[in-house]
């Protein structure tokens, strides 16, 4: 399994234009295509999950992620703000870079904490956030996933 099989161009945004958290959930959401009642339900799960802890991890990296009824397979996103947004992450700086995960209640592949994890370890990797802040096009994102073949 790797990461680039599950994200799309068309869901990766390199310029947020969201300067809240709150905000930034929502446009993370809207790249994944839903109705509306299917977005709100969604952000509902992923504001939930943001008040039990932040999932900014630090080094710039938030990973939102919930289990909901509103996708029939994984789902991600990726979005990145350059000046960075206020997300509460755990070592208390701004965040940069966005992966949104969302699975199903009830997922047979069982993909979603080794998508989870995938995420995390690429993010730990000491030139991704600068190779992030780099690109240009959505293209440019899935090459560099395929590069460090996560």
């Amino acid at each position: 399994m790797e990461l680039r099989q599950f994200f799309t161009e068309d869901a990766i945004k390199l310029e947020l234009e969201s300067n809240t958290k709150d905000d930034v959930l929502k446009e993370l959401i809207s790249l994944l295509g839903l109705d509306d009642k299917s977005e709100g339900m969604l952000y509902k799960m992923l504001k939930r999950r943001e008040n039990l802890g932040s999932t900014g991890i630090g080094r710039g990296i938030a990973i939102p992620h919930c289990r909901s009824l509103v996708v029939s397979k994984l789902r991600v996103a990726f979005g990145r703000k350059a000046s960075g947004v206020d997300f509460k992450a755990i070592d208390d700086k701004p965040v940069n870079f966005f992966f949104l995960i969302v699975a199903p209640p009830l997922e047979v592949s069982n993909q979603y904490l080794p998508v989870l994890g995938k995420i995390a370890q690429f993010s730990k990797e000491s030139d991704v956030p600068q190779r992030l802040l780099g690109l240009t096009e959505p293209g440019q994102f899935l090459k560099l996933l395929e590069e460090k073949g996560v």
